[in-house]
């Protein structure tokens, strides 16, 4: 375990990297957005997710790399939600038009504190004021991230507000179980049996749709390349586990079988956000000196569901004093 000096903020804040090891993994994560800056398996050079090897370059061109999104991660349609008969009306950071993942200064962009630590976890907590991105509400939030044996990356968020307001705390990693220039290639099974279709702008039409029958079905493993006479799907989607969280139970399982790396998901939460990066676009280096392009990793992101607070009938995000919300996810990677 080491803690180092990684960078500063454009207001001058020193930004640190804490290293942790167990179970045959490595993990750098930085305080800004509790990001998890690099992952890597023993006995696998390549790493496990994607990210930059400098901290000047998130601020400038990360595309939420291994960063932690909230208040409230993923769309929130135009910014507005009702909560006890109160309008809110939050940032609108993407296209000037919707809420994403907490707004402009959302906790994926801003410093952490770094509670405590030892050779294999790391915890971070922040406190989001009352009136950030336009949410009700002091919440503080505290990032458990534990590398246990068995190749396994436990995340654990923990929030707690002193008013009525939306929590939904998600991992932002980006993964590659492989050196590819792409992860069209790995297999993917969801165990999910619904889908939420969503419109031109992304956000979530209200309907649940079956997967059966679709390009969405991924409840047995199969490649995620799926071409048509439009190309390569742009999944973006939440598939619909659950309507409330449940205990820990297996989501997800992707593999790449030229590494033979796999990695199991396992999930307390309703929902998971499978994007396939098909915007990345940086134009500076990423780890091991490689320039990411479209589809260079895929996200898995566990959470509640998108836009939730406007759709009734959707896995929910309000959280009341009193109430702790601990969600939990767990990453195991494997080598055959």
């Amino acid at each position: 375990m080491a803690i180092e000096a990684f960078g500063q903020t454009a207001d001058g804040q020193t930004v640190h990297r804490v290293t942790i090891e167990g179970g045959g993994l490595t993990a750098k994560i930085m305080t800004w957005g509790a990001t998890l800056q690099d992952l890597r398996l023993e006995g696998h050079a390549a790493p496990l997710t994607l990210g930059f090897p400098d901290f000047e370059s998130y601020p400038a061109h990360s595309p939420y790399f291994g960063q932690t999104p909230g208040r409230h991660a993923n769309r929130i349609a135009g910014g507005r939600f009702v909560l006890d008969g109160v309008t809110y009306q939050l940032d609108c950071n993407e296209a000037g038009i919707h809420h994403l993942h907490g707004g402009s200064a959302g906790t994926a962009k801003r410093l952490w504190t770094l509670d405590s630590h030892g050779s294999d976890h790391a915890v971070f907590s922040i406190v989001d004021p009352d009136g950030q991105s336009g949410y009700p509400g002091t919440m503080k939030i505290e990032a458990r991230y534990e590398l246990r044996a068995g190749g396994c990356m436990a995340i654990t968020y923990t929030s707690v507000t002193d008013r009525p307001t939306l929590a939904n705390i998600a991992h932002h990693s980006y993964f590659t179980l492989d050196d590819a220039d792409d992860i069209l290639d790995h297999e993917l099974m969801i165990a999910a049996d619904h889908y939420l279709p969503v419109d031109a702008e992304q956000i979530p039409t209200g309907e649940i749709r079956p997967v059966e029958g679709t390009d969405f079905d991924f409840r047995e493993m199969r490649p995620i390349r799926r071409t048509g006479p439009g190309g390569q799907v742009a999944y973006d989607h939440n598939f619909c586990l659950s309507r409330e969280r449940e205990a820990v139970r297996t989501i997800a399982l992707a593999r790449s079988m030229s590494s033979g790396i796999a990695m199991e998901l396992r999930s307390t939460e309703p929902g998971l956000q499978f994007y396939t990066g098909f915007k990345i676009k940086p134009t500076v280096p990423g780890l091991a000196g490689k320039l990411y392009s479209a589809s260079s990793g895929f996200c898995l992101e566990t959470q509640s569901w998108p836009d939730s607070p406007n759709h009734p009938g959707f896995a929910g995000a309000v959280l009341r004093p009193g109430e702790k919300l601990v969600q939990h996810t767990e990453h195991v990677f494997i080598k055959s």
